[in-house]
């Protein structure tokens, strides 16, 4: 039985999110072009269509970024070079820095998602923002960091926060689009049946407590009120669709049948 509604469409499509003008993407000095890749693929997942690539160690354009990108070929063929974070920066008003640690300088420090609302008000105001992400195996040096305006860390196991370069795309990706998207944190896939209005689902107690009725279920007329009360309570916790409702009565209706056909024959 289903236990929610059908999912709602989100707030906001991919389409509206790319016109905000979203974060450019800005991965300095990628060494593998299937991560770059994998990074692209990370990004159009979220809405994010700008990347910008700085020094990538094996060239570009990348056969091995297209084929790992999983169709994000879009991100890919508008991917602009530089030769320096500087460069790739100098029409940005907000740059933030991902890093798993602090390196000796005072940053302030906000996690994805205090980050991705922050990234929205900016947006919002009209300015340019960048998110920087170093190479796979050292991130940012320093002197990259130092360009930047905010650091962004993501909280981990300490023991153990390790994250591949696409990995922490998505993680910051992600919470950009969630803050737009405000998608429903549950929902249940209903399929093409609606859920069930109230009037159907009294029917189904009036049908259901009738035949118990018929059948002496409540053999303590004393205590009826409040088993009346708990099958109601479990069959709203059901969240029954229409289709189930119908299904609901058939299998009462077939119980029924069945008992009376057997009794006949007795």
């Amino acid at each position: 039985m289903s236990s929610g509604t059908n999912r709602p469409e989100l707030a906001k499509s991919q389409a509206a999110l790319n016109a905000q003008g979203g974060p450019v993407v800005i991965l300095v000095e990628p060494q593998m072009g299937e991560n770059i890749g994998a990074c692209a693929r990370a990004m159009l997942n979220c809405g994010l269509t700008e990347l910008r690539l700085v020094n990538p160690r094996d060239g570009w354009p990348n056969e091995k970024a297209v084929s790992a990108s999983a169709g994000a070929t879009e991100v890919l063929d508008r991917a602009q070079v530089f030769t320096g974070t500087r460069e790739a920066i100098a029409d940005l008003h907000k740059v933030y820095a991902t890093a798993a640690r602090v390196r000796d300088m005072v940053k302030d420090i906000v996690t994805p998602r205090r980050a991705a609302r922050d990234l929205h008000a900016h947006v919002a105001a009209g300015r340019r923002v960048g998110i920087l992400f170093g190479p796979e195996r050292t991130g940012l040096v320093n002197d990259d960091i130092v360009l930047s305006d905010t650091m962004i860390s993501v909280p981990l196991n300490p023991g153990f926060s390790s994250l591949n370069l696409a990995q922490a795309v998505l993680l910051v990706a992600y919470e950009w689009w969630m803050e737009a998207a405000q998608a429903e944190e549950f929902y249940t896939h209903t399929g093409q049946s609606p859920p069930a209005t109230k009037e159907e689902l009294h029917n189904l107690f009036d049908h259901l407590e009738g035949e118990l009725d018929q059948t002496g279920f409540y053999t303590h007329p004393d205590k009826k009120p409040s088993m009346v009360r708990n099958v109601r309570n479990t069959l709203q916790r059901a969240h029954m669709t229409e289709q189930e409702v119908r299904t609901f009565h058939g299998i009462i209706a077939a119980l029924v049948g069945r008992k009376k056909q057997r009794a006949r024959t007795e």
